[in-house]
């Protein structure tokens, strides 16, 4: 079965393949948009229940289709999001085709492209790679290692506290997933193990504003990665954790330790059938605050040099500190593993010579090193904003100029060698492994 040749194909039919697919549209580039399960997918089928974004509903602003709701400084949940993109979709009618799973992209001889796909072969002159980055879970190797009773179920698979069983649980990582789940097990009751590491924090609110809101003031969206000398640690810096939950607030760790979570450092390895840990706590919660009173530090002197009215805010302080730090956990204790530990791309569909040493993909705002062939939904492919609800519409006009240029016979496009921009995050074979998920 030969689906046909179209001048552009998108794959993935989240918000950035939506997003590309919208701009094509307007410039009335035939294309189809290829989805291997359903739009939306990765919101409904990888976030727990009560999931809300951690930027206000105002910065959802997909092209042609900025927020509208009567909230727009609240916090969109999962279901709200799945809708959200719902709406969007029955906004322009995109040409979506769900179900169809990308298998293998080539370069043919004429300068297109071959996409082998679970529903048959697509050729195209431009072809859009917009899967994201969050594609396979993370779990490390020494998961292996765990009691056979203890549950393990990356965050990617997790629900809520009910789907885990009785007894304590031990969550590992703390950027935004694993602080979030560790609170939705501590406000459930659960008893928590809390493995932390150094994703920075940041507050919700300060001195009036939602801190999202002075940032964006402030052009902290704007920026491009091309304006940062280590490109590379930007982009593989974690986001700062905070939630949306309830209509938004701080996460505290140290508040969650006062109040009967234990908290450890980083989780190292297992010794003598013992979970060990690093002994950071301490300077790791610290890390985490210093960032924070360092963004109000920049808030406190924008108000100051624009000669702004807001009121004044006394500063964070500390309600806990890491006494004695424990080192050791015996899983014969736990009922559970929560692996919040990230996720890698897997590019191995795409056999086309436009990645770095690293695996990751040669671009300069998503115009990779092979013309025709394109990245979109990158986190910092051009600025902050870039992976998310606010940015992904700039990155996606862009693309589309090239696109119709490219057609129009206009000038082509150089990418400068960009080798070493970023690293990828997918680790080797021999440190990781597939967790025991719940039945």
């Amino acid at each position: 079965m030969n689906p046909g040749h179209r001048t552009a194909i998108v794959v993935g039919a989240g918000q950035a393949g939506l997003s590309m697919s919208h701009c094509l549209t307007r410039r009335g580039i035939d294309h189809v948009v290829l989805e291997k399960n359903r739009v939306g997918g990765e919101w409904r089928d990888r976030r727990w229940d009560s999931f809300c974004l951690v930027t206000p509903n105002w910065q959802c602003l997909l092209p042609g289709f900025p927020y509208s709701g009567a909230d727009p400084n609240g916090f969109m949940g999962r279901d709200d999001i799945v809708r959200y993109l719902a709406d969007y979709v029955a906004s322009f009618a995109p040409p979506v085709r769900e179900g169809v799973a990308a298998q293998r992209l080539t370069a043919t001889r004429d300068g297109a492209f071959r996409l082998v796909t679970s529903h048959g072969e697509w050729t195209a002159e431009h072809v859009v790679v917009a899967t994201g980055p969050y594609q396979v879970p993370l779990v490390p190797r020494l998961a292996e290692q765990l009691p056979e009773h203890v549950t393990q179920v990356h965050s990617a698979a997790y629900r809520n506290p009910a789907q885990l069983p009785a007894g304590p649980v031990l969550v590992v990582g703390t950027g935004q997933s694993g602080c979030q789940i560790a609170e939705d097990l501590h406000l459930a009751g659960r008893q928590v193990h809390l493995a932390v590491g150094g994703a920075p924090r940041v507050a919700r609110r300060y001195r009036g504003r939602d801190v999202v809101d002075w940032l964006a003031d402030m052009g902290y969206y704007r920026r491009s990665i091309d304006e940062f000398a280590d490109a590379e640690a930007i982009r593989l810096r974690a986001n700062h954790y905070v939630t949306g939950r309830d209509g938004g607030h701080d996460i505290d760790l140290r508040a969650f330790a006062r109040d009967g979570m234990r908290l450890y450092g980083r989780l190292t390895d297992i010794r003598g059938g013992r979970l060990r840990f690093a002994d950071d706590l301490r300077a790791n919660l610290d890390n985490a605050d210093d960032v924070s009173e360092s963004i109000k530090d920049s808030i406190d002197q924008f108000v100051a040099g624009d000669g702004i009215e807001a009121p004044t805010e006394d500063r964070y302080t500390a309600v806990w500190q890491p006494d004695e730090p424990a080192h050791e956990l015996d899983p014969r204790d736990l009922g559970a593993v929560v692996w919040a530990t990230g996720f890698g791309r897997d590019n191995r569909w795409i056999d086309v010579p436009v990645f770095d040493g690293k695996g990751y993909p040669v671009h300069h705002r998503g115009v990779t090193t092979r013309p025709g062939l394109y990245f979109l939904g990158l986190p910092w492919q051009w600025t902050w904003g870039s992976g998310r609800f606010c940015g992904v519409a700039t990155d996606a006009e862009h693309l589309a100029d090239r696109i119709e240029t490219s057609r129009a016979g206009g000038q082509s496009f150089e990418v400068p060698w960009l080798g070493g921009t970023s690293a990828s995050t997918y680790p080797s074979d021999h440190e990781w492994a597939a967790p025991r998920t719940v039945a």
